[in-house]
């Protein structure tokens, strides 16, 4: 009877093997089907970006099928729309119009002529459905290499991204997708062959590291470019920096955080100094909203139209002591995007390639 389980078991054991390996093969199937229907679906509407004179190449997904293209900021650089170029997968090149841009969330809009037929258009998703895990795959052309496509997944979601105008962009989607010089403004799709980010940068040196801006904020962007060709903004005001607050100071004024922002300067027609705020006052708060650095500020202007008020809360330097005081604002549009001074956060390397140059040595590929 021993002699018999003991050879039931063998028996067994080749079976649950082969079975392994078939569900195996099967979960492969399922995951490889997703992945070419996602780059049949919208690989032909993945676009390459290029300057005419050949400084540097991106990536771009067409997003309406009468020729609108989303792309990166920093892969149209300084260029005008004359000088630069759009190729399809069909290897058709045309010239395109730059439609507008907007730093801040490294996003610019670009037209092609319309053609006989209907381009082929990716449909934006809506990354606020996205979850930790979930498949993701991003189509580009990463160091010229038309239409190359690598999968992963999301890894973090909420992340926040400092762009090159110093602007702090929110709720950038993380994922472990191969990114590379030229993937910058190229689609990041989820397994519904939507739009859920646009590819935009890695950290330098990292691997696995790569973000997206999400579909939501392209969406907002767009509507806002294509209605008034820039993005209304909530205007404070002014500049300034992180002051570290004595701990005396935050008990004394029930502070919620170790830093305040210490107002620097201000633009002398600006809401700030309108509603009363003075060069030296530190902003412990907007609309009972702690801010602990400009980053903070910009989030909440970022929620406020321009017209709607704001109550501020300022620690004002008196001889000898502070004083608590407390104003009211009223957002105006902001007209001129500016780089604030003090912009920190980690250096990342927005990966927009220059053709027929070495990859730099801040990256690292295997």
């Amino acid at each position: 009877m021993r002699a018999l389980r003991h050879l039931r078991r063998d028996v067994l054991r080749p079976v649950c093997r082969c079975l392994s390996s078939g569900r195996e093969a099967e979960a492969l199937d399922a995951y490889s089907r997703v992945v070419t229907n996602v780059v049949d679906t919208v690989g032909p509407a993945v676009v390459a970006v290029k300057h005419k004179d050949g400084r540097g190449q991106g990536s771009g997904f067409i997003f309406s099928s009468d020729g609108y293209i989303l792309t990166n900021d920093h892969v149209l650089g300084d260029a005008a729309g004359s000088e630069i170029m759009v190729s399809l997968t069909d290897d058709t090149v045309l010239q395109a119009e730059l439609v507008g841009r907007d730093p801040p969330t490294d996003v610019g809009i670009l037209r092609i002529p319309s053609r006989s037929r209907p381009l082929p258009a990716v449909e934006l998703g809506e990354s606020t459905e996205l979850r930790v895990g979930q498949l993701v795959v991003a189509i580009g052309n990463p160091l010229g290499y038309a239409s190359s496509v690598s999968a992963g997944v999301v890894s973090a979601l909420g992340r926040s991204l400092r762009s090159q105008s110093g602007r702090l962009v929110d709720n950038i989607i993380q994922t472990d997708t191969a990114i590379n010089p030229g993937n910058s403004g190229g689609p990041l799709v989820d397994a519904n062959c939507k739009a859920v980010g646009m590819n935009t940068a890695i950290v330098a040196g990292s691997q696995g590291l790569a973000f997206a801006v999400p579909s939501n904020t392209l969406s907002f962007v767009v509507s806002q470019l294509m209605q008034f060709g820039r993005v209304k903004r909530g205007y404070f005001g002014i500049y300034g920096g992180v002051r570290p607050v004595q701990r005396e100071l935050q008990q004394r004024y029930g502070l919620q955080l170790q830093t305040v922002v210490q107002v620097a300067g201000m633009d002398p027609e600006g809401p700030a100094v309108r509603g009363g705020i003075l060069a030296g006052d530190l902003i412990v708060a907007a609309d009972d909203v702690p801010t602990g650095s400009m980053d903070d500020l910009w989030r909440i202007l970022s929620q406020r139209p321009p017209g709607a008020p704001l109550s501020v809360r300022v620690l004002r330097p008196v001889p000898g002591s502070m004083q608590l005081k407390s104003l009211q604002l009223t957002v105006q549009i902001e007209e001129d995007i500016k780089q604030l001074p003090g912009a920190g956060g980690r250096q990342l390397r927005l990966p927009v390639q220059e053709p027929l140059r070495p990859v730099s040595g801040d990256f690292k590929f295997h």
